[in-house]
């Protein structure tokens, strides 16, 4: 086996693909960072919006009862 200076070694493809993965890791943890915060506001504002409107449907259909003594 004779070392020829153009060929390129396990070490090297795997120090190249850990480089790449590295900068790809950290942006998807940046994004699902975001991602979550963006999920959960649209979810708060869902589940208000929903209580809010039914509570204004109740109101409409609720009918006034009187009750009196005699």
């Amino acid at each position: 086996m004779s070392t020829d200076p153009d060929r390129i070694t396990r070490d090297q493809i795997e120090a190249k693909f850990r480089e790449l993965t590295g900068g790809v890791a950290e942006e998807v943890e940046a994004t699902r960072s975001q991602a979550l915060t963006v999920g959960l506001g649209i979810g708060v504002a869902v589940i208000a919006t929903a209580f809010l409107v039914g509570r204004r449907s109740g109101r409409r259909r609720s009918a006034v009862v009187e009750v009196r003594r005699i």
